[in-house]
């Protein structure tokens, strides 16, 4: 949730809004989706997205994620095994049993 507080003009003569934003941080239930969603098409059809190489991955990215919330959860998956902390996936799906 955000709100505007006060809106200003700076000496410069632009307006300048403050937002607030809450509630803003990591949702550890994208983490067990992503563990639990299994990819709807391609060259990995029905492997988990946590379980896809990242050669893979890389190569989505450069020709660009779906839309929607399979893009994201890919994005997700993609940021985590290029720097290094799929250990995270895995400790994930350890602990939701898949």
């Amino acid at each position: 949730m955000a709100a505007i507080i006060n809106p200003y003009k700076n000496p410069a003569g632009y307006y300048v809004y403050i937002y607030f934003v809450e509630n803003l941080g990591p949702d550890p239930k994208i983490l067990v989706e992503a563990v639990q969603t299994r990819m709807p098409f391609g060259k990995y059809k029905d492997t988990l997205i946590s379980d896809i190489p990242v050669s893979y991955l890389e190569w989505m990215h450069s020709k660009g994620f779906p839309p929607g919330k399979l893009g994201m959860l890919l994005a997700t998956v993609y940021e985590i095994k290029t720097n290094g902390l799929g250990d995270i996936l895995f400790k994930v799906k350890k602990m939701v049993g898949k």
